[in-house]
């Protein structure tokens, strides 16, 4: 029995299929296409990420806050839930 490494070239092919095989012997015409198509939607993609934060930076820094709020109040509850289990009863 061997071990098979590498996919045979027949399987590999008729797993990817016509178009898997058209979609790898075309990618290098249209890279270039898609580069200068996605930058600039890429960029879009950036700016509006960039005005929503400005927009919304005051709300942002609220739920943070709020969110400190809560972690405290849970560590200052497991704080006093942890001296209550190891004390020993009252006899």
């Amino acid at each position: 029995m061997s071990v098979k490494l590498l996919p045979d070239i027949g399987d590999l092919a008729e797993g990817l299929g016509v178009t898997g095989i058209a979609a790898l012997l075309l990618l290098p015409v249209f890279a270039p296409v898609i580069a200068r198509v996605g930058k600039p939607i890429t960029k879009t993609m950036i700016k509006g990420a960039i005005l929503f934060y400005e927009k919304n930076k005051e709300a942002i820094a609220e739920l943070g806050d709020t969110w400190d709020d809560i972690v405290a109040e849970a560590r200052a509850e497991l704080a006093e839930e942890r001296p209550m289990k190891s004390a020993k009863p009252i006899e």
